[in-house]
């Protein structure tokens, strides 16, 4: 069965093509969320104006990888700890979010979260809200790593990510 859930780490690029490397990942989106405006541009998300964060909308078979493998490895690739940022991106569209678009789902995340702060030195600053409307990025942000491996952001911040991904057993 299909499931789908939608999260924040950072850039969108990074989370998107970490995502990809997983066995029963189906399909991996870029987008936005988790603000006011409707159908918001990456230029509005980047000026802060929209309330959004860069997402990624994940459908996965949940026969093959769970939700809680989904969260494992979201928080291998990305600081948790960290509000607004994630390594060179600043800014509240970088936050680290979880978007839940079921009661079972919200219950699983925070049951995650409270699971995983022993782990951390500092509070764990992931927010965890509704999901209302996700918004897919524009065609130009679409599978960016592999359209893009050779730049130096791609090689520098997502490579890494990609790296981890592939290493990650569910």
């Amino acid at each position: 069965m299909i499931e789908t859930t939608v999260i924040g780490g950072g850039c969108f690029w990074c989370v998107e093509a970490a995502f990809k490397q997983l066995d029963g990942v189906k399909n991996v989106t870029p987008g936005y969320a988790g603000g006011h405006s409707e159908n918001p541009t990456y230029r509005e998300v980047c000026n802060a104006g929209t309330g959004h964060a860069e997402v990624v909308k994940i459908e996965y078979d949940g026969s093959e990888i769970s939700y809680e493998d989904i969260l494992e490895l979201f928080f291998k690739i990305h600081d948790p700890t960290t509000k607004n940022k994630e390594g060179p991106d600043k800014g509240a569209q970088y936050r680290s979010i979880i978007l839940y678009l079921n009661e079972k789902q919200r219950e699983k995340a925070e049951n995650f979260i409270d699971s995983k702060q022993k782990e951390y030195a500092d509070k764990i600053m992931t927010e965890i809200e509704l999901m209302d409307e996700f918004y897919p990025a524009e065609e130009k942000h679409q599978n960016y790593f592999e359209k893009n491996a050779k730049n130096i952001y791609c090689k520098t911040y997502i490579k890494p990510k990609v790296e981890k991904a592939r290493e990650f057993e569910n």
